[in-house]
């Protein structure tokens, strides 16, 4: 009878744990899985957007606030009311409006950039787009454009289309290599020299003509600017505040059209990317 006692009592300790080690495991195996299919969405109320997701207010250092004295005395009513009349002082109204055009298709051939002019379909390309438009009928105050070769004659022809517009040269806007890309590509490996020189030109470039209107412009604004691809893929990164890294992932064909607006809050928003739909199939180049 004792050993019949130590055997069931034995057997009931061993069958205590095996419970437990498996209960435990199956409750970790569980919570795993629970775990792997949850995912976290943008319109669910405890979603919390990752620290680069967030918008920068003051991205072109003209957010209202940033130009007027801080609040000293938070408590003083009448300080409160004059600090507010400064802030809405620097308020502005209108929404600048910018649309990127990319040169039309050129020589590849050329050596020299006053050799590398647009071929005939690039001048088709050009001449597209400015009826383009001409077509939507925007209140453009001029064209600025890069000083190569390929932009300054593409701009000519867009100009053609929009006599009333003046033609402004900017050096800033040169094609060139604006920041080591990720992922990288092994066909196109600029020197760090490189990056380093026609990065600061670019990001020049983007702090000059990207930033909220003024206080003073009192309508909406649309400046043609004809230039790059490189610089036009940089600008987006930079104007909707993502990994400027990311711009060698876009693609844009020969002489269409980026729009991007910059609204008075500071928001920006993406119009149109590398639009070529005023193209016919024929005429569509990379």
């Amino acid at each position: 009878m004792g050993v019949w006692s130590r055997f069931m009592t034995k057997k009931l300790v061993s069958g205590t744990v095996i419970g437990v080690v498996g209960g435990a495991s199956g409750y970790w195996f569980a919570s795993k899985a629970f775990e792997w299919q949850t995912v976290e969405n943008s319109f669910t109320t405890n979603y919390e957007p990752s620290p680069c997701a967030k918008w920068d207010w003051n991205w072109d250092h003209r957010d209202p606030k940033s130009l007027v004295k801080p609040l000293k005395k938070v408590d003083d009513p009448e300080a409160q009311n004059d600090y507010n009349k400064a802030v809405e002082m620097k308020k502005g109204r209108a929404i600048r409006h910018l649309i990127l055009v990319r040169h039309g298709q050129y020589n590849l051939d050329g050596i020299t950039d006053v050799q590398r002019t647009l071929t005939e379909l690039g001048r088709k390309q050009a001449a597209l787009s400015g009826e383009r438009l001409k077509q939507l009928a925007l209140p453009y105050d001029n064209i600025v454009r890069s000083t190569m070769t390929r932009a300054q004659e593409t701009a000519e022809i867009i100009g053609k289309s929009l006599p009333q517009l003046k033609l402004i040269n900017c050096p800033l806007l040169e094609e060139g290599s604006p920041i080591p890309p990720e992922p990288p590509v092994g066909h196109w490996r600029p020197e760090a020299s490189q990056f380093f020189q026609d990065g600061a030109r670019i990001e020049s470039a983007f702090r000059k003509y990207f930033y909220r209107a003024d206080p003073s412009q009192k309508s909406d604004s649309y400046t043609i600017i004809v230039c790059h691809a490189n610089v036009i893929r940089y600008f987006v990164c930079r104007a909707l505040q993502y990994p400027a890294e990311g711009w060698l992932r876009i693609s844009l064909g020969h002489a269409s059209l980026t729009w991007v607006s910059i609204y008075p809050d500071g928001r920006v928003s993406l119009r149109t990317l590398g639009d070529c739909g005023h193209m016919p199939k024929e005429c569509l180049t990379r």
